[in-house]
């Protein structure tokens, strides 16, 4: 009870027996009140702040604009140091901004897959003669729209080519709602499945198109290169009067280029990619160290993709010049061919799908035509065999040799 009447003997304005106010103590104790409510309504002021500067750091920090949400952490904390556990959040601070992007982009997935119908309905709907596309400005040359649907098709194949160049399919379907259409062909794709996977595509299961095979199922990159640098040291030769030994730098490239019709180029050499790429465009290049052969996709029971190849030397037919060999016999050297066996696992790094060949076998196999027999040496598949990674080249796809 004594408790009870000092504290209600404190609060201003009141006697010392709580029944009539005092009003000299109340006004002589006027500004130091004020003064309090003042900085009261100054602290919550800065707590306020405080919050509204951490929920935005908040926010940023979901954006991905990190930079910006330390900023932003930095400020609140600086006015209010442990304004974290005085937030109370309305919403999770980490669950529902992804969570409602998540939602906006599986609409947006839904969209793009209803896209191709309202394409058609409303082409349907404009006029009876369907059209795939109409000029936008009145022009007085022939437009491309008045060509037949065979016509049109066969541009796209000539589009896609035999080199299978999807990149500048994807590109075309951007021009307008009939390229869009006519990119989105499933016998364009399906013909492109069965190029890179031969027979072992003809069910679609458990892909919903034969485009999204394409996209989803292991392949190996047509549009490019290949490539792998790899470095070593090397100790020379010991100087002639013996006080030093050189040691070197050793620096070299494989290349790799595989072709849709089932062909591989390997070159091994220390020129750099901006003087040997331009070489690997075609299967006829002039090259002499490089090696041509075939290759093989092949699906694990691992769910391992892996990739075989069997190359070899180019064949050239050297002439016999009978008049160095004209006054002596000559004994004839014996006949062989070199080949050899390469497997690689394709994986995917980064952002890139399939643009990574991991050495996992490389053999040599020399077979003496005389006798039928085959020598096999296995080489170890060391720090030496660097993985390949892939390099988009423009050039390979700048121009068309074949419809697909």
């Amino acid at each position: 009870m004594f408790r009870a009447q000092w504290m209600f003997e404190l609060a201003p304005g009141m006697s010392s027996s709580g029944l009539e106010p005092l009003p000299c103590r109340a006004s002589s104790r006027g500004p130091g009140v004020k003064s309090v409510d003042a900085r009261g309504k100054q602290e919550i002021a800065k707590e306020e702040k405080a919050k509204e500067l951490f929920l935005k750091a908040v926010e940023e920090e979901q954006n991905g604009a990190l930079y910006e949400a330390i900023k932003f952490y930095r400020l609140a904390m600086q006015l209010v140091p442990d304004i974290e556990f005085k937030i109370t959040y309305t919403r999770s601070p980490d669950g529902d901004g992804v969570g409602k992007r998540c939602v906006e982009d599986n609409k947006e997935d839904d969209k793009m897959a209803d896209l191709l119908s309202d394409f058609q309905q409303q082409l349907t709907l404009q006029e009876s003669s369907v059209k795939l596309c109409q000029p936008e400005v009145e022009v007085s040359q022939t437009h491309i729209s008045v060509l037949p649907m065979e016509v049109l098709m066969y541009i796209f194949r000539w589009v896609v080519s035999s080199d299978l160049d999807l990149r500048s399919l994807e590109q075309l379907s951007l021009v307008c709602r009939g390229f869009y259409i006519c990119a989105r062909d499933p016998e364009i794709w399906h013909q492109v499945c069965l190029k890179i996977w031969g027979r072992s595509c003809n069910k679609l299961v458990p892909y919903a198109s034969w485009r999204e095979m394409f996209l989803e199922r292991p392949r190996v990159r047509f549009d490019g290169v290949y490539i792998s640098k790899t470095k070593y040291i090397r100790q020379g030769e010991q100087s002639l009067d013996g006080f030093y030994r050189a040691w070197h730098q050793v620096e070299y490239y494989r290349y790799l280029r595989f072709f849709p019709d089932g062909q591989v180029m390997m070159l091994t050499t220390p020129e750099d990619p901006q003087s040997i790429v331009p070489r690997l465009r075609t299967k006829n290049t002039r090259t002499d160290a490089i090696l041509l052969g075939h290759y093989r996709l092949s699906q694990e029971t691992d769910n391992q993709t892996k990739v075989f190849a069997v190359i070899m030397k180019k064949k050239e037919e050297k002439p016999m010049d009978y008049h160095k060999y004209r006054y002596f016999l000559r004994v004839p050297a014996q006949e062989t061919d070199h080949s050899f066996h390469v497997g690689l696992q394709l994986c995917s790094s980064g952002r890139q799908r399939f643009n990574k060949l991991v050495w996992i076998h490389h053999s040599c196999h020399i077979t003496y035509k005389s006798t039928g027999e085959t020598a096999v040496t296995t080489f170890d598949i060391d720090k030496m065999y660097t993985p390949l990674f892939f390099a988009r080249v423009k050039s390979f796809t700048a121009f068309s040799e074949k419809p697909l």
